[in-house]
C-alpha cells in the first residue's frame, strides 16, 4: 500500500494551474493575485475559461489512482488514505517547496471516485453559497463543513476519511478566514 499513497501523492501534486497558465503562455498563478494555484485565483486573474480547464485538471488528476486502489480490492480506509495522499499533494506538493491549492477541486474529485453523492451533494452546496456569498473561500468551507454530515448519511464507511478531508481543507483556508474577519477576502 505504501506505493499506492505515493502515486496518491505524486498525482495530486499535478498543479492544473500551472499546466493551464503555462500551456496558455500566461505567469503562473504563484506570482499573481492571491498567488494560490487554484480556480479562485486563474478565474479572478484570466476568467472563467482557464478557471474550467484548472478546475478539470484538479479534480481528475487523482481519479485513475483511486480507481486502481478499488481495483485492487482495497478496503474502504485504505482508498481514503490514497485519497488523503492526492490532497496532500495538491496542498503540499514537493515541486514547489510545499507550496500548492488549498486542496477543494481535488477534495471533490477523490469524492466523486469513492463516494459519488457526498461529491454531489457538497458540489450543489458550494454552488449555491458562491452564488449567494460571492466567495468562493466561504462557498468552499461551507461545502467543507457539509462533507462529514453527508458522509455520515451517504457513504459511512468513509467518514473518518472525510473529516481529515475538512480538516485539511479548513488548515488551508486559515489565510482566507484571516481576510475575511477583516472584510478583505476577495469575492469570485
Amino acid at each position: 500500500m505504501p506505493w499506492m499513497v505515493a502515486l496518491g501523492y505524486l498525482s495530486g501534486s499535478w498543479l492544473g494551474a500551472l499546466s493551464v497558465c503555462r500551456l496558455a503562455g500566461l505567469d503562473s498563478p504563484f506570482h499573481s493575485g492571491s498567488g494560490n494555484p487554484g480556480f479562485s485565483n486563474v478565474l479572478r486573474l484570466h476568467g472563467p475559461r482557464l478557471a474550467l480547464a484548472t478546475l478539470v485538471v484538479d479534480v481528475v488528476k487523482g481519479m485513475p489512482v483511486l480507481w486502481l486502489a478499488m481495483a485492487l480490492g482495497f478496503p474502504p480506509w485504505a482508498q481514503g488514505v490514497v485519497g488523503l495522499a492526492v490532497l496532500l499533494g495538491h496542498s503540499y506538493p514537493i515541486w514547489y517547496r510545499f507550496h500548492g491549492g488549498k486542496g477543494v477541486a481535488s477534495a471533490f474529485g477523490v469524492m466523486l471516485v469513492l463516494m459519488p453523492g457526498v461529491a454531489l451533494v457538497c458540489a450543489m452546496m458550494w454552488l449555491l453559497a458562491a452564488r449567494w456569498l460571492r466567495t468562493a473561500a466561504v462557498a468552499s468551507l461551507v461545502s467543507a463543513g457539509l462533507a462529514p454530515l453527508a458522509s455520515l448519511w451517504l457513504a459511512s464507511d468513509y467518514v473518518l476519511v472525510v473529516i481529515a478531508f475538512t480538516l485539511l481543507v479548513l488548515v488551508r483556508h486559515l489565510l482566507n478566514i484571516r481576510r475575511l474577519r477583516r472584510g478583505e477576502e476577495p469575492g469570485l
